[in-house]
């Protein structure tokens, strides 16, 4: 793992208080009125603390819980899990791997045949890269993912 997509100080301090909750302090935005719960746009998904590639909207489904939901992620060293029983039974938290954000959980009803799992974000801890901006913004490494969906 590069050290290239870290938490910084200068980054922390340029989060929105929403970005601030979700991402530093385990927060969950409100179900359907987030950013990307219905971005239907060809591109990319970054932490929104380090720039990390996490997920590829070609991923990406319509869950009906009003977050973004994902099949999986671009690269399963992107992001890490651990046990979170904050609520009445068990999660998985989904962890971006380099700078440590809290993005959300991931769950085993996803569709079965993208392998069954719902990555199921907050879009406070994501940024969008559209795929004509790919380029411009350093992530034309990604383009492929994207183009022809």
């Amino acid at each position: 793992m590069s050290n290239v997509y870290r938490k910084t100080d200068e980054a922390l301090r340029a989060l929105t208080e929403d970005q601030f909750r979700v991402t530093q302090q385990d927060g969950t935005e409100p179900a359907f009125r987030n950013a990307y719960w219905n971005n239907h746009e060809a591109g990319i998904y970054v932490d929104v603390v380090s720039g990390q590639p996490l997920f590829s909207s070609t991923d990406k489904f319509d869950s009906g819980t009003g977050w973004p939901s994902f099949t999986r992620p671009i690269d399963a060293d992107a992001v890490t899990t651990r046990t979170d029983r904050t609520l009445w039974s068990a999660r998985t938290e989904v962890r971006s791997s380099g700078a440590d954000s809290h993005l959300g959980h991931v769950f085993p009803d996803g569709p079965a045949s993208a392998g069954g799992q719902r990555y199921c974000m907050n879009s406070a801890a994501l940024r969008f890269i559209p795929a004509d901006q790919l380029d411009a913004e350093g992530y034309g490494e990604y383009r492929g993912l994207v183009d022809n969906a």
